[in-house]
């Protein structure tokens, strides 16, 4: 069995999904619009700790993710809030945060704290917490989502990690064409 049907099979053992994207030898690679980014590392593997980073909220507010133990938190991660996907993204997790109990949504991204603030108001956002890591890089290295090639070279690829009430990595979703939105359903399911 080569490499890449092995780290498949462990993923979906795990409960992660790889979402079309490629692993290879420690290499992780995803699309945008067909186009290969690699990535600078992999994500957590689920059943591990999930690594603490701090984000900077609307108010400038250092938040880390370890503020929020004893709640389950989705972390939605994404390029930016000015692309329509990701726009949309913040919308539906949005929605389905009203039936999550004792759950956290956080929208992470490089975006400036005052772009996100800005969205948040203008489209009605009150169920998720944006959280910009633009002068946070510790986030982009311990979860392995910085795109190291590619025309967004320097952002954040898009993915999706729930981490339990107690710390511990339950679900992970790297999607594997940037430009496309997460399977809602399938966190849905993890959530259960």
């Amino acid at each position: 069995m080569n490499m890449k049907k092995v780290c498949m099979a462990a993923v979906m053992v795990a409960g992660g999904t790889l979402g079309g994207y490629a692993q290879q030898a420690g290499s992780v690679s995803v699309k945008l619009r067909g186009q290969e980014v690699k990535l600078s590392g992999m994500l957590p593997a689920v059943g591990a700790e999930a690594p603490d980073f701090t984000g900077v909220d609307g108010s400038l507010a250092d938040v880390s993710l370890n503020g929020f133990r004893g709640k389950r938190v989705v972390l939605n991660i994404f390029p930016s809030l000015d692309t329509p996907t990701c726009a949309l993204s913040v919308r539906q997790f949005n929605q389905m945060a009203a039936s999550l109990p004792n759950t956290v949504i956080l929208a992470v991204s490089m975006d400036l704290p005052f772009a996100q603030k800005r969205f948040c108001s203008v489209e009605g956002i009150e169920n998720v917490v944006p959280l910009s890591v633009f002068r946070n890089p510790e986030f982009a290295e311990r979860y392995g989502l910085l795109q190291v090639s590619g025309p967004l070279h320097g952002l954040l690829a898009r993915a999706v990690v729930v981490v339990g009430a107690d710390g511990k990595v339950e679900y992970t979703q790297l999607v594997g064409e940037i430009s496309e939105e997460p399977d809602y359903k399938a966190v849905m399911e993890a959530l259960k």
